[in-house]
């Protein structure tokens, strides 16, 4: 069993604009004015975000859509989380 320890909550700022390009996910940080690429599970994943900002609903629709096992999707997302939140994109809760 995993230690990754993992939030409750994420709250996506109210700067940060999305849109989808080609099937690539972009960030625009209004506050910065910096441009942020995701790729295919990070988009995945500020997509499930965007609708429904519980961490513990994030891994549920994840565990079901990907053929991984629960430690390295934990540690997929934590990566993630800590991206976007040391980017100011999102901030922990």
């Amino acid at each position: 069993m995993s230690n990754i320890q993992l939030p409750a909550k994420v709250k996506i700022s109210d700067d940060v604009l999305f849109q989808q390009v080609g099937g690539e996910g972009v960030l625009l940080d209004m506050g910065s004015e910096q441009y942020f690429g995701l790729d295919d599970i990070s988009l995945r994943i500020w997509e499930i975000l965007s609708e429904n900002e519980s961490v513990e609903n994030l891994f549920t629709v994840l565990i079901n859509e990907y053929d991984v096992t629960e430690d390295v999707l934990k540690q997929d997302i934590a990566n993630v989380i800590e991206t976007l939140a040391a980017d100011k994109l999102i901030t922990l809760e």
